[in-house]
């Protein structure tokens, strides 16, 4: 079976309106075959290139035949991530909102990563994603992550104890979870002064 065979065969296979990329498929073949594959695909309208890189299987609705749903830029950054092994997390504003620490929704779309800097954008959405230290993205999306990603964005002079009693509920903690995260919190990169807030708020806790 021809390289452009495969490529078509696998793209077949692929759920429609989900990104995908196409250096997944330079194991068929060269990069030069791989991509003239795509180019003729997309020509055919078999496949709409959403970003550098990125391609998605047209997904139509049935009532509106003629419209094609695109993935936003949020999926074409998470499967950029997924393909190449990256850490991707909301970034610590957007963290701080999501916990009631902040009343402000942050103005643009942005996320911390391990990989490098990039742009997403489809359409007129535009979605950036941000190199940072390893540290910021440790336990990820665990209550700890999103802990640790929101303060590192604000100044503890200005943090009362009593707010995170706001973030515990938006947390939906337990006693026993409370406890283990103001623990691994305490055990992390955060600054003298934010380790003396926790344990005020973890005397407060118990």
């Amino acid at each position: 079976m021809s390289v452009a065979a495969q490529v078509e065969a696998r793209i077949a296979r692929m759920r429609k309106g989900v990104p995908f990329s196409m250096e997944g498929f330079y194991e068929l073949g060269t990069e030069s075959t791989v991509q003239k594959a795509f180019s003729r695909l997309a020509k055919s309208g078999e496949i709409v290139r959403v970003s550098k890189g990125f391609y998605v299987r047209p997904k139509s609705i049935e009532s509106l035949p003629g419209v094609k749903i695109m993935p936003s830029p949020e999926e074409v950054a998470k499967a950029w991530a997924r393909s190449h092994g990256y850490k991707l997390v909301s970034h610590g504003f957007e963290a701080a909102y999501r916990l009631g620490l902040q009343t402000q929704s942050p103005a643009r779309t942005m996320y911390w990563t391990n990989g490098p800097s990039r742009e997403f954008k489809v359409g007129n959405s535009v979605v950036q994603v941000k190199h940072v230290a390893s540290s910021k993205l440790k336990w990820l999306n665990q209550p700890e992550g999103m802990i640790l990603r929101s303060l590192s964005v604000m100044e503890p002079e200005h943090f009362k104890p009593e707010q995170f009693r706001k973030v515990f509920k938006r947390l939906s903690l337990t006693a026993i979870e409370k406890k283990r995260v103001l623990k691994n919190l305490k055990h992390s990169t955060l600054s003298s002064q934010w380790r003396h807030k926790l344990m005020q708020v973890e005397s407060a806790t118990v």
